[in-house]
């Protein structure tokens, strides 16, 4: 067809007149053609394990095996208290700002420890002066440790350097208190010790057996067994025993 137009693939594109001696066509313009395409073939899908990578987590780890078998045997001079000594004289409130976690702030609670008893008390617990006491053994009454439910009195005591203190009976909150942060040993007589034994009296406690002795007198004296409680005051307190138990993770590095 004469006189046929055309569209120019130029950047500018326009209609151009050009002459052909041929007829049209039915197959498709150059300019119009397609690519073929062939077919790719597709591949299965496989799984291959994966190496991963480990974790780095806390793991379980039991100290017991490793720790050396602690002496159940305390032995000192016993200081002597009465019925219902609370918390308040055993460490006053305006020192409950000291924290137990800083080995200095640990050490001035020993110091104040006991510093609340009444001026009936003629020989100080604490020496002036000093953070550590010389009576390694305090011997209560009934109702020992009552009061606000502060755990710093238990921890007072720990750190004047009590092992144990034996009491008629205990506030629950001391008891509980003294197992938790394992400071010192709550241990219950059967009868009234605090009326037979007198402040400076050398006496020897044998855990394992649950016995008082004073050396003084030369009396002995049935505790009550500390029970399921001891584990965990010879472990550090409930967290270390826990530790130790596998009841909770430790850090490893």
């Amino acid at each position: 067809m004469a006189g046929a137009a055309s569209l120019s693939l130029s950047p500018n594109p326009r209609l151009t007149t050009t002459t052909s001696s041929h007829r049209s066509s039915l197959s498709t313009p150059n300019f119009l053609k397609f690519p073929t395409l062939s077919p790719t073939p597709i591949k299965p899908l496989t799984h291959a394990p994966q190496t991963q990578t480990p974790i780095s987590r806390a793991t379980f780890s039991t100290r017991a095996a490793a720790s050396t078998t602690p002496s159940t045997t305390f032995h000192g001079l016993c200081y002597v208290v009465g019925d219902n000594i609370d918390t308040d004289q055993i460490i006053p409130a305006e020192y409950l700002t000291l924290v137990p976690s800083n080995p200095s702030e640990y050490e001035k609670l020993g110091s104040y420890a006991l510093c609340g008893l009444p001026a009936s008390y003629s020989t100080r617990f604490v020496d002036p002066g000093e953070t550590k006491s010389k009576y390694s053994i305090v011997i209560g009454g009934a109702n020992f440790g009552c009061g606000s439910s502060r755990e710093h009195a238990p921890v007072a005591l720990g750190a004047a350097g009590v092992a144990a203190v034996v009491a008629e009976s205990y506030a629950r909150i001391f008891f509980r208190n003294s197992v938790a942060t394992g400071e010192v040993y709550p241990l219950e007589s059967e009868g009234r010790v605090c009326e037979e034994c007198k402040t400076g009296d050398v006496v020897s406690i044998e855990l394992s057996e649950s016995r008082l002795i004073n050396h003084t007198t030369g009396k002995e004296y049935t505790l009550k067994p500390i029970g399921d409680a001891g584990p965990v005051i010879r472990a550090g307190g409930i967290f270390a025993y826990a530790r130790e138990a596998g009841m909770i993770p430790t850090l490893t590095s």
